[in-house]
């Protein structure tokens, strides 16, 4: 079965080194597009499936906002299983100061390179190994701005309540940029943050072969 995985905002498929999936799994990495001038977070989702083989059974799984996308897929496409790493499933459990900056515009007075930098600096206090802060301070500094730009627009604006059936949701008990007490996640993970897929590799990949193989 293919394993569709999709990063997070700023990231890419770098940040899914340390990921191992069960006998049986393939995993295929989706890449960015180029958001259009009306894309919105589910409309963008869509257009990102289009390439889900959708005549085989396939898993998707989806890393913070990537989470957030997968969920919009799985609306509508039905994989055998939907996996959330640091993510949330519906709109309200993003913290409400999210919510509020996204009333307000903030969040459009803010550069880019403001967000970025806030970004690379945090990782001096994260618990990442050295050479994947090295790693994750060249994938932020390669990121596209303009997908950045939309990606944060298009978070404080989505609206969705609906959870995909077969969702499994994995979260750190100390993530900073989604925090733990807005969400109900199927496992935590103490003292693990925002990037619990390359802190706690192990775990991480534990849950993905559970939840993968009641769906094989």
């Amino acid at each position: 079965m293919k394993v569709y995985f999709i990063s997070g905002l700023a990231a890419d498929k770098r940040v899914f080194k340390y990921i191992q999936l069960p006998t049986g799994c393939e995993a295929v990495f989706l890449d960015w597009i180029s958001p259009e001038k009306d894309d919105t977070l589910p409309s963008y989702a869509l257009r990102l499936a289009s390439k889900i083989d959708t005549s085989e059974s396939f898993a998707l799984v989806g890393l913070s906002f990537g989470g957030m996308l997968a969920t919009e897929i799985a609306k509508v496409y039905k994989p055998a299983v939907t996996i959330l790493i640091s993510s949330v499933p519906v709109s309200k459990e993003l913290p409400g100061y999210f919510r509020m900056a996204g009333k307000m515009g903030l969040h459009k007075l803010v550069p880019v390179s403001l967000l970025k930098s806030s970004a690379a600096t945090k990782r001096f206090f994260t618990r990442e190994k050295n050479a994947d802060k090295k790693l994750l301070w060249e994938i932020i500094n390669e990121s596209d701005a303009g997908l950045i730009r939309w990606s944060v627009d298009a978070i404080m604006n989505w609206q969705n309540e609906v959870v995909p059936q077969r969702v499994w949701h994995i979260h750190g008990t100390k993530d900073e940029i989604l925090p733990v007490r807005f969400t109900h996640p199927t496992q935590t993970i103490p003292k693990h943050g925002h990037m619990l897929v390359m802190t706690a590799a192990g775990m991480v990949n534990d849950f993905l072969a559970k939840a993968l193989q009641t769906s094989l």
